[in-house]
């Protein structure tokens, strides 16, 4: 897939954390990842435990498949707040596309469990079954 040209984007009078989250989700919503990790790395040294900030880094390195530096924004998150289920569905699906099903199969059941949500239910299924054919 082509990578798109994604023009800057200026909110006057805006400048910060908070318009860097903006930005980069806009970016992310554009399937902008590596501009979004541009705009992302200057407001998380300003801020670096904020997790807004944190889970969309995640998001734009899962989207590029950095899947190393995913995985470890994704675990640090889990760490942080157990009950985050976006965290721990896209960490299952860090490791599923690391080939590290067994790792995954945990994240992606306590998700499904957590939402009951039929996507999350199709990644459960879909790497137990690869598990049970592998």
């Amino acid at each position: 897939m082509p990578e798109i040209a994604v023009p800057a984007i200026v909110f006057p009078g805006q400048r910060g954390v908070e318009s860097a989250h903006r930005v980069a989700h806009d970016l992310l919503e554009r399937r902008a990842p590596r501009e979004a990790l541009d705009v992302l790395a200057p407001a998380l040294e300003q801020d670096p435990g904020n997790r807004g900030l944190r889970t969309l880094r995640a998001w734009a390195h899962f989207m590029r498949a950095s899947l190393g530096p995913a995985e470890t924004d994704l675990r640090a998150l889990v760490e942080d707040d157990p009950s985050d289920v976006w965290a721990r569905h896209a960490l299952g699906r860090t490791l599923e596309r690391q080939s590290r099903l067994r790792e995954a199969l945990p994240h992606l059941r306590l998700a499904h469990a957590m939402t009951g949500d039929v996507e999350h239910e199709v990644d459960v299924l879909r790497v137990e079954r690869r598990l049970a054919t592998g």
